[in-house]
């Protein structure tokens, strides 16, 4: 009964039922999470609980604390509860371009705005949207996700679907939904995701300072390093591709350019990998089908990161001055914002060089 409810209330304030659908799985698939959701104290208590869960959560508990007492994030019950689902994402996101752009669909959402993506509780159903814009000529890209914010809305578990990453990989993505609750644009994806990245990456910076020892934080370094080196491979063939889009190439001579410049793509990243000496976490990425909405789906999450950085340097590293500049750059209108970002970007990098 509440499923219909929600459902048709859903339905009344889109305006009309053309997505009710989808609005039903979103809803029948968040009740189901939360339907599994116990409290972090019963589950750690109870006699029947795995003692390696036991002490993860343990361990969980301990990087909560961190986020608001160390970091400024919100001191509220989200991550303080934890579900197992039984599988090994929590939803499945469908992303979509042209053929010949690099501008990724939006999808207007309740809550959230506008994004850049659209989120299946089943995968299933993931493949099959995806299936039906392929067919509408649409390049698309599904990618499972660890773990979504529902920001503030719910209170919002600590997941398998993330836990069994181990303990850094918990606080970057509870550092990261965190910081959902502080600022968040509707309809400004890149800039809610790039700002998400920033925190997760100075949280994650300081929580191993202050716990962990000088070999695994320089451990972390050199991994952060690997993937500015990797997302920079990426945003320079973006830019190639943006520069062949742009071009007045027929469709056929197009097509054969972008596959060319996708195949020049791998082999920098066999370079990079064997100047990493050999190191292939990225192997899998690069294994996927590729195309504009692949390389879209991850400009997502680090257009703005440098920007990001930026400022909280400007601040001398505090993270309530920064928290407010950010705030006051969501408050500008998308141009506005976009131009501070920008400036922000480029005195970042001059400064890297």
């Amino acid at each position: 009964m509440l499923r219909a409810i929600l459902a048709a209330t859903l339905c009344l304030l889109v305006g009309g039922c053309t997505t009710i659908s989808y609005y039903a799985q979103s809803v029948e698939g968040h009740l189901r999470l939360m339907a599994r959701t116990r409290a972090i104290p019963d589950v750690v208590n109870h006699a029947d609980t795995d003692p390696a869960l036991r002490k993860q959560l343990e361990r969980v508990s301990a990087i909560r604390e961190f986020a608001s007492r160390q970091l400024d994030l919100p001191d509220n019950q989200n991550y303080r509860s934890y579900a197992d689902l039984g599988r090994p994402y929590v939803v499945w996101n469908v992303y979509a371009a042209p053929e010949f752009s690099l501008e990724l669909q939006q999808w207007c959402m309740l809550f959230v705005g506008c994004v850049n993506y659209r989120g299946y509780f089943d995968q299933n159903d993931a493949a099959h949207y995806a299936g039906e814009l392929i067919a509408a000529g649409t390049e698309t890209h599904v990618s499972g996700v660890p773990a979504y914010t529902t920001l503030g809305y719910f209170n919002d578990p600590v997941l398998n679907t993330f836990l069994r990453y181990g303990d850094q990989e918990v606080a970057r993505i509870v550092f990261h939904e965190l910081a959902h609750q502080i600022v968040y644009v509707n309809g400004d994806t890149a800039f809610n995701e790039s700002f998400a990245v920033s925190v997760e990456i100075e949280g994650v910076r300081r929580w191993l300072t202050e716990t962990a020892t000088p070999e695994r934080l320089q451990e972390f370094e050199k991994r952060q390093e690997r993937k500015e080196q990797f997302h920079q491979l990426l945003a320079d063939t973006r830019d190639q591709l943006r520069t062949l889009y742009a071009s007045s190439l027929a469709p056929d001579a197009m097509r054969a350019a972008k596959t060319e410049v996708i195949a020049q793509m791998k082999q920098s990243y066999a370079d990079l990998k064997a100047s990493w000496g050999g190191y292939a976490g990225y192997d899998p990425w690069f294994s996927q089908p590729m195309n504009n909405a692949t390389l879209g789906s991850i400009s997502l999450y680090t257009k703005w990161v440098p920007a990001f950085q930026a400022l909280l340097e400007q601040e001398g590293g505090d993270l309530p001055r920064f928290y407010l500049r950010v705030a006051a750059l969501a408050d500008l209108s998308k141009e506005e914002r976009v131009i501070a970002l920008d400036m922000l970007q480029s005195s970042r990098l001059a400064s890297a060089e």
